[in-house]
C-alpha cells in the first residue's frame, strides 16, 4: 500500500544502502531522474533513508542538481558557487536560505508576469497571430533544448517545415521564397 506523508500528498521516496531509492507511492523502485521529473512536474517528495528513517531530501536534491551540473547542463556559474561557499561559516550563512528562496520566487513571478504581459500585449490587432505563432516557436525552441526533451511535449504546435528540395541551391531558393511570402502578408496586414 502507498505510504504518503498526511494528506498533504507527500510522496516517501526510501533509500535504501545499496543507493536504491523505493518510491513507496508507486511501489517500484526509481532513479533520481525520476525524482528529477517528480520535481520538475511540482510533485512533492520526502527521502528518507530506509534504516534510520532520517529526512535525506535535501542531499539527494543536491546530488539531483550535482548530475544535472555534470551532464553539462550548467546553471551555476562558478562565481557563485565560490561565493555561495564562502557564506558556509559565516555570520549571514543562517540568512542565505531565505534570501534565495525569495529570490527564486521572485524569478518565477516575474517569468510568469512575463508571460501573461506578451500574451496580453499581442492579444489583439493585425500582429496578434504573428505574436502568437512567434511565442509558440520561442516555446517550442526552449522546450527543445531542456534535457530529456519530447519533441511536441509542450503542447505548442510544430512550425510547419518546407518540402525537401533536390539541392541545396532549391532550399535556399525555396526559403526565400518562404520570407517573401511572410513579408507579402505582413505588409498587406500593416496597410
Amino acid at each position: 500500500m502507498a505510504k504518503t506523508a498526511g494528506t498533504s500528498g507527500t510522496v516517501i521516496i526510501k533509500k535504501y544502502a545499496n543507493r536504491r531509492l523505493y518510491n513507496t507511492e508507486t511501489s517500484s523502485y526509481i532513479t533520481l531522474d525520476h525524482l528529477a521529473q517528480m520535481t520538475r512536474d511540482g510533485r512533492d517528495f520526502k527521502v528518507v533513508d530506509a534504516k534510520s528513517e532520517d529526512d535525506i531530501t535535501h542531499s539527494v536534491l543536491t546530488q539531483i542538481i550535482m548530475e544535472e551540473e555534470n551532464r553539462g547542463q550548467t546553471m551555476l556559474p562558478v562565481s557563485f558557487l565560490r561565493q555561495l561557499i564562502s557564506l558556509y561559516g559565516d555570520s549571514m550563512q543562517s540568512m542565505v536560505p531565505q534570501y534565495l528562496e525569495a529570490s527564486m520566487e521572485a524569478f518565477r513571478r516575474n517569468q510568469s508576469q512575463f508571460r501573461q504581459a506578451m500574451e496580453g500585449a499581442f492579444g489583439g490587432g493585425p500582429f496578434a497571430e504573428i505574436a502568437k505563432r512567434n511565442m509558440e516557436m520561442m516555446e517550442a525552441a526552449a522546450q527543445a533544448f531542456r534535457p530529456g526533451a519530447v519533441p511536441g511535449a509542450s503542447g505548442a504546435k510544430p512550425a510547419p517545415t518546407p518540402a525537401p528540395a533536390a539541392t541545396g541551391g532549391d532550399d535556399l531558393a525555396a526559403l526565400k521564397a518562404q520570407l517573401a511570402a511572410m513579408q507579402d502578408k505582413i505588409d498587406k496586414m500593416g496597410q
